[in-house]
This record gives C-alpha cells, structure tokens and sequence, in this order.
C-alpha cells in the first residue's frame, strides 16, 4: 500500500475531510464501505476524527458547527491545498480574488489550515504542515485517489491557483472538455466544466475514493442509505460513479485502468 511518508508539494491536494450533521452515522458509513476506522476526537478540535486505513490517516469527518441562529451548512467532501505558509497563501488568495470562508488558524501542533472559495465559489481548504502533513496512503482501495476543480470558468481558474498556489492547469491531450492541474512536473488533479453537473450545482471540488470493484461497492452504497448520480460507467481513466452518501454528501469512487 503506497505509504506518503514526505509532505506534499505546494498546490497539492493533501487531505479531505467531511462536515457531517451526524458524525457517528458518517464514521459509521465510511467504515462499512471503505473499511476506515476512527472515532470522535479531543473536544479542543471540536471532535474531529482522523480515520484511518491500515493504521495510516486517510481522512477526516468532523460534526458541522454553526453559529448559533444560522442553518446548518451542507454535508460536503473538501479538499485541502498544501502550503508551505498558510498566511502567505491566504494573503495570495485574497489577492487573485478568491473569498476567506475561515482565516488560518493553528490546529494544535499539527498545522495550520484556511477554508477559503476561489472566484467561481468552488470551496477548499489549505493545509500547513507540522506534525501532520495529510494522507498517508492514497491510490489505494478505500484512499484519495483523485481531486477535481467543477468551475464554469477555466480561464479564471487558471489565473487564480496559478496566482495563489503555482499551479498549472493544461487541456488533457486527447480530451476537449478536461483539463490537468500540475505543480512541477506532476499531474496532481483535474478540472472539467461544471456544465457538467447536474443543474443547479455550485463550482466544487469532487473528492475521488480508489475501489477495488466500482459496481459492487455502489452497490453496497445503496443499502446503506447512499444514492446514486451518475451510475458506474467506463471512462478514459477506468470505470467509476459519482454518488452522494446517506447525508447527501457527493463523492466519486474510481477504479483505476490497468489496476
């Protein structure tokens, strides 16, 4: 199992996590299908849980935490941005456009984060490291394998992670309507047009989770409370589906070409 043991490059998806009105029933959940295991944390972090894949950190799922008097905010999959210095990027934000959600602030000793929404409204977060610098499989069954920008704006996207983070998003060769965002020389995402997405959708980052069988596991989705948006089809890639868990957040699950 592919085992990150180096922090992540600036600009690179490092860690997602999952604000859910229940906790326990999305602990629960996420066990049942991907085998993860964790419970909630230290009330000092608001009970955020760092779940597990043979004992390496693979994601987060925390409760949703409104200001009292305000609705509670939808139950959605981030995506979190390494950075090397969480001020300097927030600042870069700002600059290129982009909207704080939630100023950086200091987990502990373990880093410092940001939640922030570039020019489209696509939310996502960044992550400084400390002691902890994010997933710690990925590409594997049950672990991140893939982030992707839905914006209505490719042009500005570009100008925007291209200012805050370095990033590069270049058309994919061979494919019209997608595109890869590299830092350096390595592919770290995509980005496709959010026409795509059902009507109605916001500009969003789709957190892709790597499974050995694409059908049986939305199969097993189902049972447990889940629903499905675009049901399992063959791609470029390999075979996936997008789908939303029993509290409605969407979420893609991927079998890889050749795996």
């Amino acid at each position: 199992m592919p085992e990150v043991t180096t922090p992540y490059a600036t600009g690179t998806p490092c860690w997602v996590d999952l604000m859910a009105q229940d906790q326990q029933a999305a602990l629960d959940f996420y066990r049942d299908l991907f085998g993860w295991q964790g419970a909630p944390g230290p009330e000092e972090f608001g009970g955020y849980a760092v779940c597990e894949l043979e004992d390496r950190p693979v994601a987060g799922i925390g409760p949703t935490m409104a200001p009292e008097g305000m609705p509670e905010p939808p139950t959605v999959w981030t995506s979190y941005l390494a950075s090397t210095d969480a001020i300097a990027t927030q600042d870069q934000i700002v600059a290129a456009g982009g909207t704080l959600l939630a100023p950086a602030m200091d987990v502990g000793t373990l880093g410092r984060m940001l939640i922030a929404a570039d020019p489209q409204g696509a939310v996502f977060g960044v992550w400084q490291p400390r002691d902890f610098f994010g997933a710690g499989v990925v590409n594997e069954p049950g672990a991140l394998t893939w982030n992707e920008l839905h914006t209505s704006d490719i042009e500005g996207a570009t100008a925007f992670y291209g200012a805050a983070f370095g990033i590069e998003i270049m058309p994919m060769e061979g494919h019209d309507a997608y595109w890869v965002l590299r830092v350096g020389d390595r592919t770290v995402g995509g980005a496709t047009l959010l026409a795509n997405d059902p009507p109605g959708a916001p500009a969003n980052w789709l957190t892709y989770f790597a499974v050995d069988d694409v059908d049986s596991t939305v199969d097993a989705l189902v049972r447990s409370g889940g629903n499905v948006l675009a049901p399992p089809f063959d791609m470029a890639a390999g075979r996936m589906s997008v789908v939303t868990d029993p509290q409605g957040a969407p979420f893609a699950m991927l079998r890889s070409a050749g795996s």
